[in-house]
């Protein structure tokens, strides 16, 4: 990468819909070697084009889960089954005593309780030694958050993590909206 790359990065950052016409005005180049520049830059995986989602503006909650899992087929399970959860944005593997931190939002606190101790919790799978959950209180820098609302089907019966809401007592007592992917949910994403 050099300072032309980061040029335009950094203008994309600030302003993804800024125009070719505009960034080649930025950087220096025509609108032709800027959109070669562009589309290398994709093609080699430096930067993807993606929605982010404001969760205060969605009135959603965010929380970070702690995770300090037993082995490494624990911790590929974990992975596996919650690959398609619309309400996790996103999990980083570390080193040191958490292994896996993972970002999760809620439609609201009673939900957010729910997803943080019951069977649809990352808390509750399989081979965790100890956790922790931290809801948040405010996001700084940029309140954007790739929220996977495509995930959000409402179209099934069993959840991706193969937990049935309907016969859940905190679902049936409505402290918990469903998961967003059945047609249980009773929720917004």
């Amino acid at each position: 990468m050099d300072e032309i790359d980061r040029k335009i990065i950094s203008q994309l950052q600030l302003d993804g819909r800024t125009t070719l016409q505009d960034l080649a005005k930025n950087i220096g180049f025509t609108s032709m070697g800027t959109k070669k520049r562009l589309e290398k830059l994709v093609k080699n995986g430096t930067i993807k084009f993606t929605t982010l989602l404001n969760p205060d503006a969605l009135k959603l909650h965010p929380a970070i889960v702690m995770l300090e899992m037993e082995s490494a087929e624990a911790m590929q399970e974990l992975l596996d089954r919650f690959k398609d959860c619309p309400r996790v944005v996103q999990i980083f593997k570390t080193i040191g005593g958490y292994n896996l931190i993972a970002l999760v939002v809620a439609e609201n606190r009673e939900t957010l309780e729910s997803i943080s101790m019951e069977k649809c919790s990352l808390r509750c799978s399989k081979g965790i030694r100890r956790s922790e959950f931290y809801p948040i209180s405010d996001i700084y820098f940029s309140p954007f958050l790739q929220i996977r609302e495509y995930l959000a089907h409402k179209d099934r019966k069993v959840t991706p993590c193969n937990v049935d809401c309907d016969p859940c007592k905190r679902y049936e007592s409505q402290k918990c909206v469903g998961c967003p992917t059945t047609m249980h949910y009773k929720g917004t994403l």
